[in-house]
């Protein structure tokens, strides 16, 4: 039998690290436990009242909750949560005053008293925490019956190891499959051949009855998989630095998450700017020059890049489908943390560096108009003008995408008239000649954690500036800064 229109997606993370035993846990009674550190805030809500939860990280043992306050407002504790988070991702208390005063303010003494207490302990990084039951690695006793020496030769520690525990690197591999099933049975015989067995029908769903997934588990690691063809093969590879907050998938606060495409054709046919409505005269407003030399002489002065009428227009769809993508972000996800929101969701904000991901909405809807204003310098005939950091990465993420708008235009569509040019689609001098600098770009590598600093000395040393998240739409100071009263498309 055969079949088509079978789609199946695996995504499996693989984990190297050092070999260890895995002895069984057991729990015991943590003797003592002075600190631990915030990783979140959390609500919890009875028809009665509302408390407001921290989660601990403690070296010795797995994480856990622990009151912060008790509250009857849930309105109360869901802002208390939001500062509290805003406090423990930027580590600095002074940024949420005016929101804190008001919120302790509407509330009874006790729970603003808890609070204001918890701000400063989420600034520090600590959280003092009570003596309490934890789960904790036992040291396994050597049974003598057992002589094995190659036992006496794994390195690495005992139980369950910590990124701490382990003497060298990590290498975290994330690998994205996708196989049309073309031929169920020639699938499932390879498969069998490989020693595979399906589950048994009790476990198996009505959507998989012949356990089709199983099978091409099993024979991912074949280059070419029996009765099926690859769609995608993608693979991701990051080291875990501890530094970075990252940690063993078996610890891990957060889900392991993986980027790798965006779904670029299906985001293009649904968000392409209508038709029908009327761009922008590029050819007028770009109009090109042709140097008298006809680019014959290699030392004219006058010749030059130009941004061109087919360029201008790619970069202005890629700007204002930003924008649109950017204010829907903003609509559907509000104040959201990114880690708490499902990823599938978000369209432009995850794509920006991590420091920014828990920005508020007005923020996100400034960054929003930032698209906004770059395309309206466009619609003048004016290069795009960066005044300030939000811009300076709008205008990087819409060079990124432009290349998509190429693909699969129609022959009647208005770009094709526009007048072509050498230098039409020359995205590399588009980043080289647009930007003063590509600062903002460092925030998305590790090895430059804390960059965004001014304090920070690989900063001053570099005259970077301050690239935090609060800063992003302060003007440069030599640039014209955009009109306040301009408002907001959306």
């Amino acid at each position: 039998m055969s079949t088509s229109g079978f789609l199946l997606c695996v995504r499996v993370p693989f984990v190297r690290c050092a070999p260890s035993t895995l002895p069984v846990w057991s729990p015991t009674m943590a003797s003592s436990l002075s600190a631990a550190r915030a990783i979140d805030f959390l609500c919890e809500h009875t028809t009665s009242k509302s408390r407001v939860m921290a989660l601990l990280a403690h070296d010795n043992g797995p994480t856990s909750l622990t009151a912060v306050l008790t509250c009857k407002d849930p309105d109360h504790a869901y802002e208390a949560v939001g500062i509290l988070r805003r406090v423990l991702a930027r580590r600095d208390a002074t940024t949420v005053d005016d929101e804190l005063k008001a919120l302790t303010a509407e509330m009874p003494d006790a729970p603003a008293s808890s609070l204001r207490q918890a701000v400063v302990q989420a600034a520090s990084g600590n959280w003092g925490a009570e003596p309490g039951v934890l789960f904790v690695v036992p040291e396994p006793e050597p049974d003598p019956s057992e002589e094995d020496p190659a036992t006496e030769l794994l390195p690495g520690p005992v139980g369950h190891p910590r990124l701490k525990d382990l003497p060298g690197k990590v290498v975290r591999i994330t690998h994205l499959h996708e196989f049309h099933i073309t031929d169920e049975d020639a699938l499932l015989r390879a498969a069998v051949d490989r020693g595979w067995e399906p589950l048994p029908a009790s476990e198996l769903g009505h959507d998989d009855p012949r356990d089709l997934i199983g099978a091409v588990m099993t024979l991912t690691e074949d280059p070419d998989v029996a009765g099926a063809e690859t769609l995608e093969d993608q693979s991701s590879a990051e080291l875990l630095s501890l530094e970075d907050g990252d940690e063993l998938a078996d610890w891990s606060t957060r889900p392991v998450i993986t980027r790798f495409t965006h779904g670029w054709r299906l985001r293009e046919q649904r968000t392409r700017p209508a038709t029908g409505v009327r761009a922008p005269n590029f050819a007028a407003l770009f109009a090109t020059q042709d140097c008298p030399c006809k680019g014959e002489d290699e030392d004219c002065e006058e010749c030059g890049w130009q941004l061109t009428p087919r360029t201008a227009d790619v970069l202005h769809t890629a700007l204002v489908v930003l924008a649109d993508q950017a204010y829907d972000d903003v609509q559907s996800l509000g104040d959201q943390f990114l880690s708490d929101a499902d990823s599938a969701t978000w369209e432009v904000f995850d794509r920006l560096p991590a420091l920014t991901w828990t920005a508020d909405h007005r923020w996100r809807r400034r960054m929003a108009r930032a698209f906004d204003d770059l395309a309206g310098d466009l619609a003048k005939g004016n290069w795009p003008n960066l005044t300030c950091t939000a811009e300076e990465m709008a205008l990087h993420l819409a060079i990124e995408d432009a290349p998509m708008y190429l693909e699969d235009r129609p022959e009647e569509d208005d770009h094709n008239s526009l007048p072509e040019h050498e230098d039409d689609y020359s995205w590399g001098s588009c980043s080289d000649l647009l930007f003063q600098d590509h600062d903002v770009l460092m925030l998305f590598h590790t090895q430059f954690s804390g960059i965004e600093d001014p304090e920070n000395p690989t900063n001053q040393s570099m005259g970077i500036g301050d690239l935090r998240e609060a800063a992003w739409f302060t003007p440069f100071d030599n640039r014209s800064i955009r009109d306040p009263r301009r408002g907001f498309r959306r």
